[in-house]
């Protein structure tokens, strides 16, 4: 995962589609319904999630939310977002990401 080049300010938690966001991080992942790598994201990050006090995975559906799509310039599914506490992003890759990768990108915030 690359530190993120594209600055698109604080996401709050109403506009990722949750009550908050996660406490230490949260891996904010856009996907299609019929993504196959998507799928396969899901699991990896659900399970970083799992392991890691404080952070939550979200998952939102690139199509229905298309302005933030753009707002965020993101070109393909998957694509991963990592925010810190206060929702900044300071890591996206896009492509299905290995469990190591993800845990390290998390470094940066935890």
């Amino acid at each position: 995962m690359e530190a993120s080049g594209h600055r698109p300010g604080r996401l709050a938690a109403e506009e990722v589609g949750v009550a908050r966001l996660g406490e230490r991080a949260t891996l904010l992942q856009f996907s299609t319904a019929f993504c196959q790598p998507c799928r396969a994201t899901r699991q990896v990050l659900r399970q970083v999630a799992a392991m890691v006090p404080g952070v939550t995975h979200v998952e939102i559906d690139a199509e229905e939310r298309l302005p933030l799509v753009r707002r965020l310039a993101v070109e393909r599914t998957p694509t991963v977002l990592v925010l810190d506490p206060a929702g900044v992003v300071v890591r996206r890759a896009s492509g299905l990401p290995r469990t190591a990768d993800v845990i390290a990108a998390l470094g940066a915030v935890l």
